[in-house]
């Protein structure tokens, strides 16, 4: 294990900045998830530490070793990719003992550690099937198998769980953290799901155009976004944002303020609330809560609430949110100001 450590990193393509100026910590041990949409520079992050994109500026250690001229297999990280990349004309066994064979170690060391691998992940089973025998969950163990095998100092994983259904998804990634608790290896996991990032994650560190916007735990990106893009991108349904003065008679010109949909109440005529009255435009049905989906003063508002009472399109009630629960941020440069009450 290792800690991990950018330090005024930058990527450029072409004179087209992916990565600009990345400083960022992981401690050993830790579980960093880098999140953010499509192009803004996670995966190249990755791909810097790994050895397998050249570094334009800054540097990049594992541990205390300066890894920037350093080849991918002398850093001593396992990467987990996208897509599977297993050996179709191997079985499990082989795959999992491919690098160790490469690598020259003793047999009986490489046995050990493939039937460890094994163990941790459910595999002893499938040891002898081929790739084209297995599931997808199935071959995705397998390719975290063959990074355990290795016993690096540190895990990248590029959206290991993509190309897997939603229900796959969400027990493959409790497997993840399970085994990453165990084995307690330095985790870097880069996603575009900011689900994922939320329920993993020891620290998020949240990036948009090659830029880091912020990095946190997962409660306090939550309830304290830096700024627009961190408080529109982290949270499921995204939080409300209007023009301050407009649904909310709070912050004013010059503003917008953001309020999360399941911190909306319906009616709520108290001490320390912001009220005001909306038609329900559509109302999804969830079971055991509903989203309501809201006009207010030419302005689209979400809100999420018990199931019961039902509110039906069409509707016009009222609303309420806690202003503790409201933040203020600067309209001209995004950034937050602080919360309305």
């Amino acid at each position: 294990m290792a800690q991990i450590s950018y330090e005024h990193v930058t990527k450029t393509f072409d004179g087209t900045t992916a990565v600009d100026n990345l400083s960022l910590e992981i401690a050993d041990g830790e579980f960093l998830v880098l999140v953010g949409p499509s192009g803004c520079g996670k995966t190249t992050a990755l791909r810097m530490l790994a050895g397998l994109e050249e570094i334009s500026n800054g540097r990049i250690l594992i541990g205390d070793r300066v890894v920037n001229n350093l080849a991918p297999g002398a850093r001593d990280v396992a990467m987990v990719f996208q897509s599977y990349a297993l050996y179709p004309h191997m079985t499990v066994y082989d795959n999992l003992a491919f690098a160790l064979r490469n690598r020259k170690l003793p047999k009986e060391e490489i046995d050990r550690r493939v039937r460890d691998a094994a163990s941790v992940l459910d595999l002893e089973t499938l040891l002898q099937r081929k790739p084209k025998q297995l599931s997808g969950g199935q071959r995705q163990r397998v390719a975290l198998g063959r990074a355990i095998v290795r016993e690096p100092a540190a895990f990248l994983m590029d959206e290991p769980l993509s190309n897997l259904d939603a229900a796959l998804r969400v027990a493959t990634r409790a497997e993840i953290l399970k085994l990453q608790r165990r084995l307690r290896t330095t985790t870097i996991y880069v996603t575009h799901d900011q689900v994922e990032a939320m329920t993993m994650g020891d620290r998020i560190a949240v990036m948009s155009k090659g830029v880091l916007q912020q990095i946190g735990t997962p409660e306090e990106l939550y309830t304290r976004p830096v700024n627009l893009f961190v408080a529109s991108f982290i949270g499921s349904p995204a939080m409300n944002l209007v023009p301050g003065g407009s649904v909310l008679k709070v912050g004013g010109a010059g503003t917008t303020v953001g309020f999360r949909p399941e911190h909306v109440t319906l009616d709520g005529a108290q001490a320390g609330y912001a009220q005001w009255d909306a038609t329900v435009d559509v109302v999804e049905y969830l079971g055991d809560e509903q989203l309501a989906h809201l006009r207010a003063r030419d302005e689209n508002v979400l809100a999420k609430l018990p199931v019961e009472p039902r509110l039906a399109p069409g509707e016009q009630r009222r609303f309420a949110v806690p202003l503790r629960q409201v933040l203020v941020f600067d309209a001209e440069s995004g950034e937050a100001t602080g919360f309305a009450g």
